[in-house]
């Protein structure tokens, strides 16, 4: 299985066995990302409204695409391009400047090549007891760790300490090329972990296998495509 990072909350899955998926892709131009060359099997999104996290038709080639929401609105699993999707539905920040009403979206777990994946979409509130039970016992958790617009960090941390991912990916958190004012670096979500918890991939690039799972809670942080 090979992990990249676009950057924003889009990954891009090539696993052993299985379709070639990308999550959340995004508008280049409004989070300042490179644009995503990549070909997928399948495009997976959490809304349909957000340019951060629904362009499926910046995809090259023609994806089978699957929106979250729409999948935790319509009993919580579907399937698309051989792959089985569950979701469960979530807001945004209630007070995001650019939306009067906290658009919605999905929340959203699938396994590859034996391991199991979550993405936490966009959702930008405390979660409920049902919303922290979606996460539990999952592999890898691909998480909103740039607190401002979307989750608090405190409450992320519930998540974590109550859920128990293996593998925590952090997205959607500042960088020299995504830098929305009051939105954090990376430092201050690493500061919750022990520094012997932590991994640094160096790279927009890794490989994993189902071997190489933790069996408790550890953090790998990727670049970013450039």
């Amino acid at each position: 299985m090979q992990i990249k990072w676009y950057g924003h909350a889009a990954f891009g899955l090539s696993p052993a066995q299985g379709p070639r998926v990308i999550t959340d892709p995004y508008t280049p131009e409004g989070v300042g990302y490179a644009p995503i060359a990549d070909t997928a099997d399948l495009v997976l999104i959490s809304s349909d409204d957000d340019d951060a996290h629904c362009r499926a038709d910046l995809i090259p080639g023609q994806p089978a695409v699957l929106n979250a929401l729409t999948v935790a609105q319509s009993g919580g699993r579907a399937e698309a391009a051989g792959l089985t999707v569950t979701a469960i539905e979530a807001a945004e920040w209630i007070h995001h400047p650019e939306h009067a009403v906290p658009g919605q979206n999905g929340m959203y777990r699938f396994t590859l090549d034996g391991i199991d994946f979550a993405h936490m979409g966009d959702v930008g509130n405390l979660l409920t007891d049902r919303q922290i039970a979606f996460f539990e016992n999952v592999d890898v958790l691909f998480a909103l760790a740039g607190g401002y617009l979307t989750i608090e960090l405190p409450d992320l941390m519930k998540m974590i300490h109550l859920a128990r991912p293996k593998l925590v990916i952090p997205m959607h958190f500042r960088t020299l090329t995504y830098r929305p004012r009051n939105t954090m670096w990376i430092e201050s979500f690493l500061a919750n972990f022990k520094e012997a918890d932590v991994d640094f991939a160096c790279s927009h690039e890794v490989d994993l296998r189902r071997d190489d799972i933790p069996d408790a809670t550890r953090v790998l942080v990727m670049d970013y495509v450039r």
